[in-house]
């Protein structure tokens, strides 16, 4: 019930304005998006390659409705490449990618040709890219997209999203040699014919998806904040005989950083999901209905008058 609160909250431009207002919003929004521009994003990459993390970084924005939005998007993506390659911060650093932000809702060929001008632009820069995934009605077309990019960008991520029912089957597809899979639980609203409801069917679902991948031939990523989906992983890892290097942990900028460190100081790959960028509204609210825990902390910092 609450998970589906914070979603119509985040579609609520009256909300928005009350958040965007308040007094102690930018020190909120501080704790889990990197800045608005890519001096920003390179300020917090360093810091976080400095402590031993790997990062991906995300330029915020799905809602693009016209062609020069989504050139200026994928133009963006292009500085950030070029100026991580320059600051010496890749591979540790690679890009995380929507295709709404590249045009995918109105224009398909336009959002995978500036998809395909990131990945090239990634692979001049020394990284690769992720294609991230959004509400089931996209699904279809970015494994499209992704299945074409990696005929020439073989090391393009997929993302899947474990609430989803068709997921298991996704996963056993792409668990094949040099698949590089992110395997999140997923935060849009989606009807029961297509998505598991309660967080138990979900949980169960992740543990079967996770299987499946680690024990294919890919690089499994698994984005979790869950400490018994942490910890399932790092048995399965074992189980199927993965090095710390044959797998990672993704977790979000902000959150629970004492365990990112802790699973990077035990020899794990960790990659921090950066965002960045002025639309940072949509990106918030989606992470607290993911884990309505932190609406707590965004609570109490939203009433302060300190």
């Amino acid at each position: 019930m609450l998970r589906s609160v914070i979603l119509a909250a985040a579609r609520s431009s009256r909300v928005e304005r009350l958040v965007a207002t308040a007094p102690l919003t930018r020190d909120v929004v501080r704790r889990f998006v990197a800045g608005t521009g890519t001096d920003d994003a390179l300020r917090a990459t360093r810091a976080l390659v400095a402590d031993g993390l790997a990062v991906t970084l995300d330029y915020l924005g799905e809602d693009t409705v016209t062609g020069e939005q989504a050139v200026a998007t994928r133009d963006e993506y292009l500085t950030l490449l070029r100026a991580l390659a320059a600051a010496g911060l890749t591979p540790a650093a690679e890009v995380s990618v929507k295709l709404s932000a590249l045009g995918q809702r109105f224009d398909e060929q336009l959002a995978y040709d500036n998809a395909r001008a990131i990945c090239v632009a990634a692979d001049q820069a020394g990284t690769t890219v992720t294609l991230d995934m959004e509400d089931h009605t996209t699904t279809d077309s970015t494994l499209d997209a992704l299945t074409k990019l990696r005929k020439d960008h073989p090391s393009t991520g997929a993302v899947l999203q474990a609430y989803l029912r068709r997921t298991e089957s996704d996963c056993r597809e792409l668990a094949g040699v040099g698949s590089r899979v992110r395997l999140c639980k997923g935060a849009y609203s989606e009807p029961e014919s297509v998505a598991y409801q309660s967080a138990r069917e979900v949980d169960k679902s992740y543990v079967r998806c996770l299987n499946v991948l680690m024990s294919g031939a890919g690089y499994p990523m698994l984005a979790t904040h869950d400490p018994r989906l942490i910890a399932i992983g790092e048995d399965r890892a074992r189980w199927f005989d993965r090095g710390p290097g044959e797998f990672e942990f993704q977790m979000l900028y902000g959150i629970r950083p004492d365990e990112q460190a802790r699973l990077a100081g035990e020899g794990y790959t960790v990659r921090t999901y950066l965002p960045y960028g002025d639309d940072w509204y949509g990106y918030l609210m989606r992470r607290l209905a993911e884990r309505p825990a932190n609406l707590a902390f965004f609570g109490r910092a939203l009433a302060s008058k300190k």
